[in-house]
């Protein structure tokens, strides 16, 4: 990957609040820069309102009462990359080969705009050419059913796909006969689901919008909603009008939690704004689990107990009371990196609260012990009664926009036996029953030769997983790969023996089928579910919808048993099947049409009904591992600039962390680059550290001395993926552990340019 972009870098003093006028003003700057002032002004009026389309970037949710700008700083980006005047054209790919597209940044290949008719490569050819749809689907069939086993095909999606499109792609695998349907939820918030389900029966959150309003307490750990959820930004702020205390619990103190001015409200445009945290916790990396277990212990010895809620819902209590009284305090201090009084003084806030909601995300998910630390959030919130009572509960807060709806559609690679019974019951076949594939083993399968078709739905599959040489030799091993994107990125260049581009409508672009103009659901990180309606020209005549594309390869590659091309002419008739399989969709059409649409139910939340196998929420025992490193070594988190959503990198910038014009930078804290004799500014390499005796290098990285917690350093995602091998995964959930990445640092030293021979 070329680093030229990072050639103009320069480093200033981080800030101390977020969003305000340079928010607006930088929305604004992107938007009428890809869009032109007119569509700028008419599409983001509609950008997540009743009667507009969700917003393409996260799944926070939008409330009753919307604001006429009911969008944020980095969803009118998202917006302004889908709405965007560029194309791409045959004529593009004509003059540029695969080898050169492989070498541009994701910046660039981001910023050249939208596809717009479908492509292939052929085996040994150097560019992709045009392809017709017909063609291209009949390839994909024929492909598929040349294989020996259903299982060597792999059906991957990104959370940004619709309800209604998810509900056929995984109807359209498990029809063809395979569960290998992993997708981007396996590389973020699959340990949340996979410890609520657990201990509480539901791998969802528990909390409303309404209930964040309420609370006494709001922690947000391991996660900087500043960049990543910034419309959570207002939540808290009305969260902290209305008397609320909240504790920041992260290994970088990060601007949106410090004070945010709303640009919303005349006062966060020229006044000083909302301070939010009352408390911030600089924890160690992967210390959240000590510090909830010192928390515990110490509700505990006050016995600041629900003792009615624990008898009555709770199972567990005897075993995890004797575990927790005698988690030692040495250890929470070390794992940790905080004093006894910080942990103590949290303590007396919680005391305090009544109503506690424990927001969450990356940081807390992509650790080797993720699942025990979210068993240890919960087991925390039972002890007071909080969950299923207003005010408080779990909040996993999810990236992409319906990555929780896709789950919830059917995209899983350990489906439920119900839902395959109900699915095998509408459609008239029997669903394979065998668990597929998640991310990290469909990789493993592409790898070792046992898959050789590989399928992506949106998203950039080869920059959000781990092992970048790995991914990227697995699908190139692939005898055909298939993308359905709208924009071109990184996947689209690390090519399988035969590869497609398939392009698809966005969020923003009107979408008509034969029955007339159709709209798509989609379900927020709070399980409301809502409808979605595109209103501009489609980029391209050529465009088809992901449903469309969906039936249509479908019917190439599946005798006609199942009513494809009725589901492909009206999106109600998806809905009508999704209402007879999918729990909680009863009267679907109807229900969708509601201004507000509707919630899904939530037995905790809504009944104190807990669906696990015992019948009761589950306090759990986790065993307290302290991630210790030699010396001379350092522990490295990924995450993003604030320039970028997920792998979509929108510029160069990160305006809160005093970065401009580059990525290629590691965060390290000035005492530790003292200990390590590293000045401010150096260019070094990182490299990783596996129990395996293996090493993984990340090239030419400026050091940026940070105030970050010590020990702990701090380096952008994809960039730093190469760190990650292939078969580090949090235990239970198989999620990559790119939070916690034992390092050191090497001097860069560029490859040396022989001189030229006169």
């Amino acid at each position: 990957m070329s680093h030229d972009e990072d050639a103009r870098l320069n480093v200033t003093e981080p800030k101390r609040w977020a969003a305000g006028m340079p928010g607006v003003t930088a929305a604004l700057r992107e938007a009428t820069g890809q869009m032109g002032v007119r569509r700028t002004a008419l599409t983001l009026a509609r950008v997540n309102q009743k009667d507009g389309f969700d917003c393409p970037g996260c799944a926070w949710p939008e409330g009753t009462d919307r604001h006429r700008a009911e969008f944020c700083e980095n969803g009118a980006k998202a917006v302004a990359e889908e709405a965007t005047t560029r194309r791409i054209t045959r004529e593009f790919f004509a003059s540029h080969a695969l080898d050169e597209l492989a070498v541009r940044s994701d910046h660039w290949l981001g910023r050249q705009g939208r596809l717009t008719e479908p492509m292939v490569r052929r085996p040994g050819a150097s560019h992709y050419t045009p392809i017709s749809w017909e063609d291209a689907f009949a390839l994909v069939g024929a492909e598929l059913n040349a294989l020996s086993s259903p299982d060597e095909a792999v059906f991957y999606t990104s959370g940004r796909t619709s309800n209604e499109a998810a509900f056929a792609y995984q109807l359209f695998a498990r029809a063809f006969g395979t569960n290998n349907l992993p997708d981007c939820s396996n590389m973020c918030h699959e340990s949340s689901g996979s410890a609520l389900t657990e201990t509480l029966g539901v791998g969802k959150g528990s909390v409303t919008l309404e209930d964040l309003h309420r609370a006494d307490l709001v922690f947000v750990v391991g996660q900087n909603p500043g960049t990543n959820h910034p419309r959570m930004l207002s939540a808290l702020e009305k969260a902290k009008k209305a008397g609320a205390r909240i504790v920041a619990v992260n290994p970088l103190p990060e601007a949106g939690l410090l004070r945010f001015k709303n640009p919303q409200r005349p006062s966060g445009l020229v006044g000083r704004g909302t301070e939010l945290a009352d408390r911030f916790l600089q924890i160690r990396l992967n210390g959240d689990l000590a510090l909830f277990q010192a928390l515990n212990r110490l509700l505990l010895e006050s016995d600041a107990l629900d003792h009615s809620f624990l008898e009555t819902h709770t199972h567990g209590f005897e075993g995890f009371a004797a575990h927790a009284r005698t988690v030692p305090w040495d250890d929470v201090l070390e794992a940790t990196g905080l004093t006894r009084a910080e942990i103590e003084a949290t303590h007396r806030d919680v005391v305090a609260s009544e109503r506690i909601v424990v927001c969450w995300a990356m940081g807390l998910t992509q650790h080797r012990n993720s699942v025990a630390t979210i068993r240890e959030v919960v087991n925390f919130l039972l002890l007071r009664g909080n969950v299923g009572r207003p005010g408080a509960g779990v909040c996993p807060v999810r990236g992409h926009s319906n990555v929780q709806g896709d789950r919830t559609m059917g995209i899983n690679e350990k489906p439920p036996a119900a839902f395959l019974d109900a699915l095998g019951a509408e459609f008239g076949f029997d669903p394979p029953r065998a668990h597929g594939l998640d991310t990290v083993e469909a990789i493993r399968a592409m790898r070792d030769g046992r898959a050789s078709v590989f399928v992506a739905m949106g998203g950039n599959f080869v920059r959000a997983t781990p092992d970048s040489a790995v991914t990227e030799a697995a699908l190139r091993s692939c005898r055909l790969t298939v993308q359905i994107s709208t924009k071109l990125n990184r996947s689209h260049a690390v090519a399988g023996e035969t590869a497609l581009i398939l392009p698809t409508l966005g969020r923003t672009e009107r979408d008509v089928q034969a029955s007339g103009p159709q709209f798509v659901s989609v379900e927020d990180s709070m399980s409301l579910v809502h409808a979605s309606r595109g209103r501009l020209e489609p980029a391209s005549p050529a465009l088809r919808s992901e449903v469309a594309i969906v039936c249509d390869l479908a019917g190439a590659t599946l005798p006609p048993t199942i009513p494809w091309p009725s589901m492909r002419a009206d999106y109600d008739v998806v809905r009508d099947h999704i209402s007879r399989v999918v729990p909680g969709f009863t009267d679907y059409n109807a229900r969708i049409r509601a201004e507000d649409g509707f919630a899904l139910p939530h037995a905790p939340r809504d009944e104190r009904r807990f669906p696990t196998a015992t019948g009761k929420a589950n306090l759990t025992v986790n065993p307290l591992e302290i991630l210790r490193v030699p010396p001379g070594r350092l522990l490295l988190q990924t995450i993003r600039s604030h320039d970028q959503y997920n792998t979509t990198v929108y510029g160069l910038d990160d305006r809160y962390r005093g970065v401009k014009a580059g990525r290629r930078v590691l965060f390290v804290n000035p005492a530790d680059l003292k200990n390590l004799n590293i000045d401010d500014g150096t260019t070094v390499d990182i490299v990783s550290e596996w129990t395996d005796g293996t090493e993984r290098r990340a090239e030419a990285f400026r050091v940026i001395a940070y105030p970050t917690a010590p020990g702990c350093t701090a380096a952008y995602f994809p960039e730093t993926n190469v760190l990650v091998p292939l078969d580090s995964t949090a235990e239970t959930s198989n999620t990559p552990t790119s939070k916690s990445l034992t390092i050191h640092l090497e001097p860069h030293h560029p490859p040396r340019i022989p001189p030229v021979k006169r």
